[in-house]
């Protein structure tokens, strides 16, 4: 259960990223709608289009996870693999965040190029903004990459996808605000909020390293296999 609950936390605070990345989307989403309630549902509509985005990715590789570990059962656990790989990544992400690690991550730049769906983001039919909402869920993102990778540890489909989808709903309620009330986040916040995100996703990947390497323990000692995401 932590470590649902240490996701949807992730997405949550992580959203100090999301807004520094990709905050013009929503900025330009809101402008187009000067009523609060409505420039609120426009938001709303929006990150649906995101969530799905995540929760497909989450579920693909899930699944491929799972089809993968299949394969290879005979020379090894490939979900407790995974696992590991998910927790490295997820504390590198981390510590890039938090500045302790410096290294370019290019594709983390593509949310400031030019928009490819700009018509869409300053659409009035609920559809038109869902969709923009799916392709800004499939921009290059080094965060939503690591969510990928652990989504993929699971080994199993809807775990996959109910990772996925907590992490986005986490990057909902902040986007959103900031969409709707324009410059509410200041520079400062953003910096601070950026810095708590960076040290959860790596309070999450250092759990996923334990599963992954507790798991290739038992497995040295005989243990019957099981799943490092279960129980």
């Amino acid at each position: 259960m932590i470590g649902w609950l240490l996701i949807l936390v992730s997405g949550l605070l992580g959203s100090g990223h999301c807004v520094g990345m990709c905050g013009g989307f929503a900025l330009a989403l809101g402008s187009s709608s000067p009523r609060v309630g409505a420039a609120l549902v426009r938001q709303l509509i929006y990150g649906a289009g995101r969530v799905f985005a995540y929760t497909a990715g989450g579920a693909a590789a899930g699944f491929l996870g799972w089809r993968f570990s299949q394969e290879t059962t005979g020379l090894m656990n490939l979900q407790a693999i995974l696992s590991i790989v998910a927790g490295v990544v997820l504390v590198l992400q981390g510590l890039h965040a938090a500045g302790w690690l410096r290294f370019r991550m290019s594709a983390a730049r593509t949310c400031s190029g030019p928009s490819l769906f700009g018509s869409l983001l300053q659409a009035t039919r609920p559809h038109s903004l869902f969709l923009a909402g799916v392709m800004n869920g499939l921009l290059p993102c080094g965060l939503v990459y690591a969510f990928l990778a652990l989504a993929a540890s699971s080994g199993n489909l809807l775990s996959g996808a109910l990772t996925m989808m907590l992490f986005g709903l986490g990057t909902v309620p902040i986007l959103a605000l900031v969409g709707v009330s324009g410059n509410w986040l200041s520079i400062l916040a953003r910096r601070r909020l950026l810095h708590l995100a960076a040290w959860c996703v790596v309070l999450t990947g250092l759990i996923t390293l334990a599963r992954g390497f507790g798991f290739l323990t038992l497995l040295g000692a005989g243990e019957t296999a099981v799943c490092p995401f279960c129980g």
